[in-house]
């Protein structure tokens, strides 16, 4: 490997035993060398939020438990509603609108500078964190609980749908969490940058408390939630040791093998190989893409310096996606079935080496395994190739020229390929071509891809000499038929992503001249189409379809979530009607619908109180029902009520092609508005089973409901409350 390479230096070895000592077996129960770390707040979290959503399971089932737990909520409440003074009002509702906007943008930049970046690993781990939010959090937990806003205190600022878990606090929380763990870098500068979150979402969380539109557990609960997802998902899927969040050029596989990890390393090669390192280097990272390179120098080995390769977990799920990719892009090109272990693959890499040298090929000789962490990082060592160079920094003669033919030439004849030559694999060292990094090598290859075996590695040394003096060599290792098969078949994918670019930087048209040299063919295909490949396309595209629509979705301002149509009754949509209009003396529900009719969906929000009806011959919405403080009835006619305590009012819009109606009901205190909108050609005698349909439930059934349940007042109409 070249010495010249750019590279960091790990801090210089401590005192250790004699080289070469006795290899050591670690006891049962023993630590690894760098065991792996348990992160207690991640699992804190999580368990908070499971402890939580548990409890506000089990308190919604329970009326005692309910009933405790609503007092003690309204109790902080009302210690809050004290203070209130008009302008703490003016700032709190400051506070609780900028969280919304604020935090919309904040995660909108997530996205943006994570692409800018090009952290995209970072990206999906934050978008699958909304995702997964959106859907359990805002589906099946919301609307699981179905949790009315708090009673016995004046709520004073806006709201919409159900309390719990609060899903603002919720959003907030994971727009923030996405820019610590995507943004910021780790250390001393994430430490503060989660301080000052922990500030802005406090102060978040007490502005909308004052104002009473969450409950203090509602609040507590999205926090958990947007807190534990991300934290979990980022901590997991893009651990800081292999995918660290930096501000320089770099490839993402290398990881830092300095501080713990570097006496790690030593410590595990002196436990294992019997060999004290004395320093080690990376080297080579601007050529190694799947692996971290590095060099150690030892206190009497075999020779002064070694070379070892460090693979993490990370580096195994790098290649799982890079093959899947591959797969969908190009088809199976081959063998294109990813390792699913770390120890697999480290394990294989040194079959590799050992059969590469059994044909009688130059390459490392490999020194053994090295465990670091179980199943998690493995590193290989091998033979350092010392004083060599890149073959794209060598001088190369004919000599050189023969060697590497005559290493395609043995690759065939031991039925083997490669599939990974160019310049940064192939070094040169006092005249010999050696051969490295042999993780792709293949047994018992396509025809294909040993032909580009052969083209790869012809360009390879026309870059650095000529393609007709290269051509003419290796017509004493292969027949012109084998030469026009390997540029029929060497071009695109084909050839490794350095090769290409060394290739295109070149002035000469290399590949165009070795094919004008080598007998006409017809060019190899290289997409391979086949079931697996149609179906992950089609599933990927599904995947990303779903979740750049709820990716959508959840970059929206923070409101209204949705409820359940409130059924007449005294359940929580009915409550949460009653709250929307305090004023209101009647509340709408759905009754009994009649044959042909369902329950469209729902819109409760502070100031309304809207739900529609569907029908399979008047369409969708054929009636949207809503309850507001006052209407405007100017233009309606006064009719003879069906429902008892109202006024009814009618306003025929329109007869033919499509009925449309107004109809009002007037109550003290509220107004019910029926607006019809059937389909084209449906009749309006179809209007007449929303009558019945319909029920109106007097306000003060619901408040005696609260009062004997929870022992508390529902605010408005009948029960006045404080703040």
């Amino acid at each position: 490997m070249s010495e010249n390479t750019e590279r960091t230096e790990a801090s210089a070895a401590p005192p250790g035993p004699s080289p070469r000592a006795a290899r050591q077996r670690r006891p049962t129960g023993a630590p690894p060398p760098l065991p792996h770390p348990v992160t207690v707040s991640t699992t804190a979290w999580l368990l908070l939020a499971v402890v939580i959503l548990a409890g506000a399971v089990l308190i919604s089932e329970l009326t005692p438990w309910r009933r405790a737990d609503d007092q003690v909520n309204t109790w902080i409440l009302r210690q809050l509603a004290g203070v209130r003074t008009p302008w703490l009002t003016d700032v709190a509702t400051g506070l609780k609108a900028a969280g919304t906007g604020w935090g919309v943008a904040a995660g909108l930049s997530v996205v943006v500078l994570t692409m800018i970046f090009r952290r995209w690993r970072h990206l999906l781990v934050f978008l699958g964190s909304l995702l997964f939010l959106e859907v359990v959090a805002g589906q099946f937990i919301y609307f699981g609980l179905s949790r009315p806003r708090p009673y016995g205190v004046l709520v004073i600022g806006s709201w919409g749908g159900y309390s719990a878990p609060s899903i603002p606090v919720a959003a907030l929380t994971i727009f923030l969490m996405g820019v610590v763990y995507g943004l910021v870098v780790p250390g001393r500068p994430r430490g503060r940058a989660k301080a000052a979150v922990a500030v802005v979402i406090a102060v978040f969380c007490l502005a909308r408390l004052y104002l009473a539109v969450d409950h203090p557990d509602d609040v507590l609960f999205g926090v958990a939630l947007g807190v534990a997802v991300p934290v979990a998902a980022f901590r997991y899927f893009t651990p800081n040791e292999v995918f660290p969040v930096v501000y320089r050029r770099g490839r993402t596989a290398h990881v830092d093998v300095g501080g713990r990890r570097g006496d790690a390393i030593r410590t595990a090669v002196h436990d294992q190989l019997g060999l004290t390192v004395l320093e080690v280097k990376p080297v080579g990272l601007e050529s190694s893409a799947g692996s971290t390179p590095l060099r150690m120098r030892v206190d009497g080995g075999p020779g002064e310096f070694l070379f070892a390769k460090l693979y993490t977990k990370g580096h195994v799920r790098a290649d799982r996606w890079y093959k899947l990719w591959r797969t969908i892009l190009y088809g199976s090109l081959e063998d294109e079935h990813p390792f699913q272990a770390v120890r697999r693959l480290t394990q294989y890499e040194d079959y590799a080496l050992r059969l590469l040298r059994d044909a009688g090929i130059r390459t490392a000789r490999p020194f053994g395994i090295v465990e670091i962490t179980p199943e998690r990082e493995y590193m290989i060592v091998t033979e350092f190739f010392d004083g060599a160079a890149e073959l794209g920094d060598a001088v190369v003669d004919d000599a050189v020229i023969d060697q590497g033919l005559l290493l395609v030439r043995r690759l065939w004849d031991a039925g083997i390929a490669h599939r990974d030559i160019k310049p940064g694999n192939l070094m040169v060292r006092r005249g010999e071509l050696l051969l490295i990094d042999v993780m792709f090598v293949q047994v018992r290859p396509s025809p294909w891809r040993q032909a580009v075996d052969l083209g790869n590695m012809m360009l390879v040394l026309a870059v650095r000499t000529d393609p007709d003096r290269v051509y003419q060599r290796a017509l004493r290792y292969f027949t012109p038929a084998e030469l026009a098969e390997a540029f029929a078949a060497t071009r695109g994918v084909a050839s490794p992503t350095q090769l290409r670019a060394s290739v295109k930087r070149d002035p000469r048209d290399l590949l165009g001249t070795f094919r004008a040299l080598a007998p006409p063919r017809e060019p190899i295909a290289l997409q391979r189409w086949s079931i697996r490949r149609v179906s992950l396309a089609v599933g990927i595209l599904a995947v990303a379809f779903i979740a750049l629509f709820a990716g959508a979705q959840a970059f929206r301002p923070v409101g209204d979530v949705g409820a359940y149509a409130p059924s007449c009754g005294t359940g929580g949509s009915m409550i949460l009607a009653a709250q929307a209009v305090p004023s209101a003396a009647l509340v709408p529900c759905v009754a009994e619908l009649p044959s042909g009719w369902r329950t469209g969906g729902a819109d409760i929000a502070s100031g309304h109180s809207r739900f529609w009806l569907d029908s399979d011959q008047a369409g969708t919405p054929a009636v949207t029902i809503t309850l507001s403080a006052a209407c405007d009835v100017s233009g309606a006619t006064q009719v003879p009520s069906d429902q008892p305590g109202t006024r009814r009012f009618e306003r025929l819009l329109s007869q033919r092609p499509q009925f449309a109606e107004l109809r009002f009901y007037t109550f003290p205190g509220g107004c019910v508005t029926y607006r019809f909108s059937f389909a084209p050609g449906a009749s309006p005698l179809l209007a007449i089973p929303v009558n019945g349909a319909v029920g109106f439930v007097p306000r003060v059934r619901l408040v005696d409901s609260i009062r004997n349940t929870e022992g508390l007042a529902l605010c408005g109409r009948g029960a006045a409350c404080p703040g």
